[in-house]
């Protein structure tokens, strides 16, 4: 299930998305195609894992810069869960892809 939540100028956006495997594995698949070279041919599907993670650093990748609570509220919509938001974050946290400062209050992540 992939949750979408947000806004469209003042419109309120709470989308949810139920996918099985296949539309997963298809997803990933795109996901690869679209980061391969037009003349390397794209890896193998990616699983539901593995298509989240991706989805969670284009989402900062696109950003530039969240703070915490912000990055955490987007990475529970994706994924529908707050455990599995909170897995998402961490793992941006350990990423030598993420750079985490102290922002005061919460932390602030930045796509380096």
């Amino acid at each position: 299930m992939l949750r979408i939540r947000g806004s469209i100028g003042d419109w309120p956006v709470d989308l949810t998305l139920e996918m099985d495997d296949a539309d997963w594995a298809r997803l990933g698949a795109q996901l690869q195609v679209e980061k391969s070279p037009a003349n390397v041919p794209a890896a193998k599907p990616l699983n539901q894992d593995d298509a989240l993670w991706q989805i969670a650093r284009d989402l900062l990748r696109k950003a530039g810069q969240l703070s915490g609570p912000d990055l955490l509220d987007q990475l529970e919509g994706l994924t529908g869960s707050a455990a599995a938001g909170k897995r998402l974050l961490v793992r941006l946290r350990h990423s030598p892809e993420v750079k985490v400062v102290s922002g005061g209050d919460t932390p602030i992540y930045s796509w380096l």
